[in-house]
Formats: C-alpha cells, sequence, structure tokens
C-alpha cells in the first residue's frame, strides 16, 4: 500500500511541476487551505475520491493519464492521438515509424 501512496505522491508532484505551479497556488485554486497539497505530497493526507477528480481536472489529466506514469506529459500525447485520429492509415504508419525513430 505504502508504494501506491508515495507513487501517488510522487506523481502528483511532477504533474503539478510540469503545469508550473506551487503547492500553495494550486491548493487555493482548488478551494482548500493553503496547505492542502503540501499535506497530501508530504504524505500526511490523501485526497478523497472527489477531489481527486478536481485534482485531476485542474491538472488536465485524465485518472487514467495520472496514474500511467509513463506517460510524462500526458495533454502532449493526448494532442498527438487526437490529431492523429483524422490521418489516413499510411501516415499513421508513418508517424509510428517516426516516433520510433525518436524512441
Amino acid at each position: 500500500m505504502e508504494d501506491y501512496e508515495d507513487f501517488f505522491r510522487q506523481r502528483l508532484t511532477d504533474l503539478r511541476l510540469q503545469k508550473g505551479v506551487s503547492e500553495y497556488q494550486m491548493s487555493m485554486a482548488l478551494g482548500k487551505s493553503k496547505g492542502y497539497i503540501q499535506q497530501i505530497s508530504s504524505g500526511r493526507a490523501l485526497p478523497q475520491m472527489k477531489m481527486f477528480f478536481e485534482i485531476c481536472d485542474y491538472l488536465e489529466v485524465t485518472p487514467l493519464e495520472f496514474f500511467t506514469p509513463e506517460n510524462r506529459k500526458p495533454s502532449l500525447v493526448r494532442d498527438l492521438a487526437r490529431k492523429a485520429q483524422s490521418l489516413e492509415p499510411e501516415k499513421i504508419s508513418a508517424l509510428i515509424t517516426l516516433v520510433e525513430l525518436f524512441g
């Protein structure tokens, strides 16, 4: 259980830093006390499920993206996938090849 809590805290911190906001700013934006996110980040608290969904909305990630650590830039990956959906199959294959070259 502790591993999951550690993951949660680290992922929250990573996504918050990507957004470029402080713990204080995020707490205030969520309508919580100024130390709310710091309590979660330090392991003294975990959010209730409703608040977790609000955190995801604030961070602009889905709950699935939150729990997918390999996806380090969820909004960029989502944007790429959305744009790729309108491409013809051969162009999608070419895009996959290009991504593999960068990987």
